[in-house]
């Protein structure tokens, strides 16, 4: 009775902890407002965020998704998620303090560090609690994230509409809030075992029991060895990296999930990071009552619904069509319910991608799978970026910029509405051909497929 009490308050504390770092970390009031800030007469930068200053973020984002993804299991996580919260911090001291387009172009390097250790917020707790408590802790979590994001963009949409408060003071108020997040997160228990750089003789038995037995799911803990950062344990790392990459790709089942992932995401990126911008250019907000923070609570409420699993292609055309309503209308509360049907797509058909994912993977496996997931998104969503974005390049104006990413979508869906026409078809046997009872079943067939 005693081991199971102990047992559960173990996982128990760590999981309130980093829900609560989540909850605050993601509780950023200012955020639905940020494109209006640097526009307006507090930053005066209009003519350069389109062109020049967002883009700086895409490019910085990508240089660190990598490095920092290796250096959250070299150190495992908590770390990690601590410079998170300073960075975040300093995000803020940026946008109160700091004047100039210098000061902004260094604000958008610093948001790239805050986004790509957001790796570590989930992964930690896969490194510190049982396996039996993952699912439980993991749906506690994102909660978390989305519960302070939904609150903090309706006390941002409160504190403008109906208090008349000043963009500065929203964000002192972020600034503040974001503060409490570092503080909490100084109190999370450090984690005792890595995924990929273990103990030389963890490392070996988990290699063993992945070219032996090929399941991977045995979990091994750190051994306390004081050679696991040698140089055969770092050999060993790589080792156990390249066999989690082949056990990951292995399936074609888990690869048409991940094509879809990385090409939805870069899409999504996109749309968000402009979007601001996008209805500024409807209903300038130097002149008329804006409405992003009501907009973003609404979209993070409709993504908690649990709709059923439905086909990626049908959904990517609903979204392509929602970015050619934002892109074609004149109206702003068009281009507000376009939007909320546009992310609620995407948070609803990437949960049923990492889901699928996850469900067939080691922890180690789907944790360097969605690293290198991410990658492919931000390396396409780069050249996206150089290519319709940049100023060295096209730069677009905004409107043609979201005809392209609707055009971008459609792409997408097509794609895997001819990709799930040609499986459905084959999945089920016709009439005139009954299938044999010895014989596996096409959908087993498909889902054992391996290249």
């Amino acid at each position: 009775y005693l081991g199971d009490k102990y047992a559960a308050c173990a996982w128990a504390y760590p999981t309130a902890v980093l829900s609560l770092y989540g909850f605050f970390a993601n509780c950023r009031v200012a955020e639905p407002f940020l494109t209006p800030y640097l526009i307006g007469p507090h930053k005066n930068i209009s003519a350069e965020v389109t062109n020049y200053l967002f883009p700086i973020w895409t490019y910085s984002y990508l240089a660190f998704l990598f490095p920092v993804f290796l250096l959250t299991d070299f150190m495992r996580h908590k770390p990690v998620i601590v410079t998170q919260g300073l960075f975040l911090i300093t995000n803020y001291v940026l946008l109160c303090f700091a004047p100039g387009l210098p000061a902004m172009i260094f604000l958008q390097i610093n948001y790239a560090v805050v986004t790509s250790t957001e790796v570590a917020y989930f992964s930690y707790i896969y490194s510190i609690i049982p396996s039996e408590n993952y699912q439980r802790a993991t749906g506690y979590l994102r909660s978390a994230m989305l519960a302070g994001y939904t609150f903090g963009a309706s006390l941002g949409q409160v504190l403008v509409s109906i208090a008349g408060m000043d963009y500065f003071y929203i964000n002192a108020i972020s600034l503040g809030i974001v503060s409490m997040a570092f503080f909490i997160s100084l109190w999370l228990p450090m984690p005792q075992r890595r995924m990929f750089f273990k103990g030389k003789k963890d490392a070996d038995m988990r290699l063993q029991s992945q070219d032996g037995a090929g399941s991977g799911k045995e979990e091994m803990g750190h051994n306390g060895n004081p050679g696991w950062c040698s140089r055969e344990s770092v050999a060993a790392a790589g080792h156990l990296l390249w066999q989690s990459f082949r056990e990951s790709y292995s399936s074609r089942h888990l690869i048409y999930w991940s094509l879809w992932w990385a090409l939805a995401t870069a899409g999504y990126n996109q749309v968000f990071n402009y979007i601001q911008l996008m209805w500024d250019h409807i209903e300038p907000s130097a002149t008329s009552s804006i409405y992003n923070g009501g907009v973003e609570a609404v979209c993070s409420l409709v993504t908690w619904a649990v709709w059923g699993e439905l086909a990626l292609g049908l959904f990517s055309a609903i979204a392509a069509g929602s970015v050619f309503l934002m892109a074609l209308t004149s109206s702003i509360w068009a281009c507000y319910v376009g939007y909320v049907i546009f992310k609620s797509c995407y948070m609803f058909l990437i949960t049923i991608t990492t889901f699928q994912i996850a469900s067939k993977l080691s922890m180690e496996c789907y944790a360097l799978m969605f690293g290198i997931n991410t990658f492919v998104a931000l390396s396409l969503q780069a050249i996206i970026t150089v290519i319709v974005v940049d100023e060295a390049a096209l730069g677009l104006d905004i409107v043609t910029q979201f005809i392209i990413y609707g055009s971008y979508y459609s792409a997408i869906s097509l794609l895997f509405l001819i990709r799930g026409t040609y499986t459905a078809c084959i999945s089920h046997p016709t009439a005139t051909q009954p299938e044999d009872k010895g014989q596996k079943s096409s959908v087993e067939v498909i889902d054992a497929e391996h290249f």
